[in-house]
């Protein structure tokens, strides 16, 4: 019997800070996908929001130009309609030529992909698709709210306080007191909604909080004040999974700087690296009574969130280091959670592979979980039939 290849379209870029790093996340993902299991429709969307589905932007060489004039990519728009879900060609006359994919595969980091926006336009269409849902994606990306999230769950967080970009154009003074009143130097300020470490900054006194906060502000309507902890390290772990959950080994990422920049992150090992580029020691060398400990850490901040598929979740660990090189002493350590990132660079791939999962069937597990969860979903109710409107329209009060 003929099983024919299940066509994954795999949706990258977007209006994002982070629209590069999604791109090189999706050239990853192509080259890296069973290509006897699956049929890939990649689909492209730019800076400006505009969709555009092409063989050529498989390849990373047609990013030259990000507005695709060399390669003349034909542009798309998604059809959210149930009965039509389907990508379709701009032009009306073309309409017949409309490509269905069977999955959808996110890619895009940051806003209008990974925030819950791009999973709501799936699930009005109700098509399947790998990773978080609306709600997951909504709350991994913000961070104030997964903080107030993971302090619900039983989960240590760092000292914080936020407020709106408004407030802080009205009455910089007060917030500034406030801070300083809550918190201690150094602190570190972030915009609430964006990850990669954009526009992240340190700052040890004043005139630096105010700078800092003067950069956040211009990436997000409300800004984030965290109060700094001195000389420890990151620790990170990721989970895979929808309700049955599995966690990988932990890694300790180097940093050239007081946090991990954006270069750090992306801009050192190679043009397809992403993540995985990231200067690392995979496993932590940690023991392994504290990998356990921030593995179960991961899931409950996982699940707390209402996250699916795989995420990355970044801690905080204060050590105390012994005479053995990279070596941490669990007994005195203070772990806090730092965030939950529901589609992390690379997929967190390099973190499988050390957990005995290869990169395609990393992607291979994404896809048979997608379809899990959309299957399950298929199982609620939506709709309540009643007789509300009839009797509005025949005079009766409600």
């Amino acid at each position: 019997m003929f099983n024919s290849k299940l066509k994954v379209a795999v949706v990258f870029g977007s209006r994002s800070v982070e629209h590069e790093v999604s791109i090189v996340t999706a050239m990853q993902v192509f080259e890296n996908i069973n290509r006897e299991k699956y049929k890939v429709i990649p689909v492209y969307i730019d800076k400006s929001g505009r969709w555009f589905v092409d063989e050529k932007l498989e390849k990373l060489e047609s990013y030259r130009n990000l507005k695709l004039t060399d390669i003349k990519a034909r542009e798309y728009f998604f059809a959210a309609s149930t009965n039509v879900k389907a990508l379709v060609p701009k032009s009306v006359l073309k309409f017949l030529s409309k490509i269905s994919a069977d999955i959808y595969f996110p890619a895009v980091h940051g806003t209008f992909g990974e925030d819950g926006t791009l999973q709501g336009l799936l699930e009005m269409a109700n098509v399947p698709y790998t990773g978080s849902g609306v709600t997951g994606s909504a709350v991994g990306m913000d961070k104030i709210i997964q903080k107030s999230v993971f302090k619900d769950a039983g989960l240590p967080v760092v000292k914080s306080v936020w407020f709106l970009k408004s407030e802080w154009e009205d009455n910089k003074i007060d917030i500034i007191k406030n801070i300083e009143k809550n918190l201690n130097y150094p602190v570190f300020v972030k915009p609430a909604n964006l990850g990669s470490s954009v526009a992240i900054s340190k700052a040890h006194g004043i005139k630096e909080l105010e700078e800092a906060i003067n950069v956040a502000s211009q990436f997000d309507k409300r800004v984030l004040i965290e109060e700094g902890k001195e000389n420890i390290i990151e620790i990170n772990c990721s989970v895979l999974g929808n309700d049955q959950l599995i966690a990988s080994v932990c890694e300790q990422p180097l940093k050239s700087e007081n946090i991990l920049s954006y270069e750090d992150k992306y801009m050192k090992g190679g043009k397809t690296k992403g993540m995985a580029g990231l200067s690392r020691l995979v496993p932590a060398p940690i023991s392994e009574e504290l990998t356990e400990k921030i593995q179960e850490m991961s899931k409950i901040a996982f699940r707390a969130v209402g996250a699916s598929g795989v995420s990355r979740i970044d801690f905080l660990v204060d050590p105390v280091r012994n005479n053995i090189s990279n070596g941490v002493n669990e007994k005195n350590n203070n772990v806090w959670i730092n965030e939950i990132n529901t589609l992390p660079g690379s997929l967190a791939f390099y973190l499988w592979e050390k957990s005995g999962l290869s990169f395609d069937e990393l992607i291979g597990k994404l896809i048979e979980l997608g379809f899990e969860r959309h299957k399950e979903k298929q199982k609620l109710t939506f709709s309540y039939d009643s007789d509300l409107l009839s009797k509005i329209a025949n005079g009766g009060k409600n």
